[in-house]
């Protein structure tokens, strides 16, 4: 319909109404999206619980992220007082092995949060001048979740990932300079420690005639996460060289050489190659526990986005129903555990197992599949990813 609707001196098309209806109510729920109600904050308790449907095990880490995020929200809401106690922020760094369950926790975090939240990979950042993408992009992204909303995204939290690359090359001095390593690392200081950064709005390399965006980043929390392939070893020296003679060899007896990590302290991390002033910055250390068999078990089927009912749902699209024998099961966590590769290493299987009926029944007239472990063998040693197998 073409509509006008008269006014005082104009009129206007029932486009133009539409139109103006949506940008007053995409306005309104901007404003109200990030608004901070002390009543309707999560506890960490509540936090704790809304990981626990989505990451199996990681208790401890599950914990350290919980209060972490309650008391960023607490320090949001902290107003001007007579004893002059400001509250800092307090940045965290996960350490784990690769498909442990950090990017998911911080992923199913972003969830629940009341705040701008955004992840980046470490990995793409080099020192200013040289290609990659410069550190601010970081703050070009939260912008972007944000919707340019600078107010709320100085209230914001980042995960960088991948932290433990931009690690420095090594100890000795060099003809080259470390641009993808510690120049990363000297660049990061100031947006942990909190000041106000030049943002390019669209992010890449800044030039001088571009439009800056300032953002004050004293509010925003940084958690950190990094699989530091190889501590282990610089755990097992520490622990093993702290003191000498009978009551050392008590001490080591006692030490859970099955998961070094969860003896892990900043000096493990100076020595792995992060600069003393961004350990400093990052004051809360956590670990990821290592998974057995029967947490990759419980990964496998009990979380709400679990592996299995995501081919569940999948087959459900074409109206097949997709059952599996309990026996199935414990042959792709068996292959899992020997391909070393964590909850990731689950999906590479049962993507193997469940390749040749993706491929062939949605074209079928067949609305069951039964995959038994006899099945599964079939297709798994039909596979590619049968050569990955560890000897």
């Amino acid at each position: 319909m073409n509509l006008l609707i008269n006014g005082i001196s104009g009129a206007i098309c029932d486009e133009c109404v539409r139109q103006a209806y949506n940008i007053v109510e995409e306005e309104t729920s901007k404003k109200s999206a990030f608004d901070l109600n002390k009543d309707d904050l999560p506890k960490p308790e509540d936090i704790k619980n809304f990981l626990d449907q989505y990451v199996i095990g990681q208790d401890d880490a599950k914990r350290y992220l919980a209060v972490s995020v309650y008391n960023h929200y607490k320090r949001l809401m902290q107003k001007p007082s007579a004893d002059d106690v400001e509250i800092e922020k307090s940045n965290i760094i996960m350490v784990g092995a690769t498909g442990t369950g950090k990017t998911l926790l911080a992923r199913t975090i972003a969830k629940l949060l009341k705040v701008p939240f955004t992840i980046v990979d470490a990995t793409v950042f080099t020192e200013a001048g040289y290609v990659g993408e410069d550190i601010e992009s970081i703050l070009t992204r939260l912008l972007q979740v944000a919707d340019y909303d600078v107010d709320a995204a100085q209230r914001g939290i980042v995960f960088i990932d991948e932290i433990d690359k931009i690690a420095r090359k090594g100890d000795n001095p060099s003809i080259t300079r470390d641009v993808s390593g510690e120049g990363v690392q000297q660049g990061l200081l100031k947006l942990l420690e909190g000041s106000l950064v030049n943002v390019p709005p669209q992010g890449g390399r800044k030039h001088p005639e571009q439009r800056m965006i300032p953002v004050d980043t004293k509010n925003i929390l940084f958690i950190c996460g990094g699989a530091f392939d190889g501590i282990e070893k610089i755990i097992a020296h520490r622990l093993n060289t702290r003191v000498v003679g009978y009551v050392a060899k008590e001490a080591t007896a006692q030490v859970d050489r099955n998961n070094l990590l969860k003896y892990i302290n900043p000096v493990d991390m100076k020595s792995f190659g992060l600069i003393p002033e961004i350990i400093g910055r990052l004051p809360i250390l956590t670990y990821l526990n290592p998974l057995d068999r029967s947490a990759l078990r419980r990964i496998l089927t009990e979380p709400k986005n679990s592996i299995i009912r995501q081919y569940v749902k999948l087959f459900g699209m074409d109206n097949i129903s997709l059952v599996f024998d309990e026996d199935v099961y414990d042959f792709i966590v068996d292959k899992a555990l020997e391909f070393k590769l964590g909850a990731r290493g689950l999906r590479s299987i049962v993507e193997a197992v469940m390749m040749d009926a993706m491929f062939t029944m949605p074209s079928t007239n067949k609305k069951k599949l039964n995959v038994t472990l006899a099945y599964a063998k079939e297709m798994f040693n039909k596979s590619d990813v049968n050569r990955l197998q560890v000897a």
